[in-house]
């Protein structure tokens, strides 16, 4: 749920949590008693989007629990010919 922030006429300020569905525009200063206006405030926005927050959170589980593998990551290499048989490269030179 979003956290919202108040301000009384004696300046005093905090936050409250409330859903989306049923924030108040006032609210009781738990200091003074008073009654508080909400504040407008910056959204907190993640820079950062759910693979990054997957990926760091393998990273942290992989500090106390190794995944172990049989082989090595990725595709075996397979050798190559060395011949091609493309007619443009039969112009090129040899070495």
């Amino acid at each position: 749920m979003p956290t919202y922030t108040y301000r009384c006429d004696r300046s005093h300020r905090f936050d409250e949590v409330h859903a989306m569905s049923s924030v108040p525009d006032e609210s009781p200063c738990p200091e003074c008693g008073s009654s508080a206006r909400r504040r407008p405030s910056a959204p907190h926005l993640s820079a950062t989007g759910s693979p990054a927050y997957g990926l760091m959170d393998a990273a942290a589980k992989s500090g106390h629990e190794p995944q172990v593998v049989s082989a090595l990551p990725g595709s075996p290499r397979r050798p190559g010919t060395g011949v091609t048989r493309h007619p443009l490269h039969a112009k090129l030179p040899r070495h």
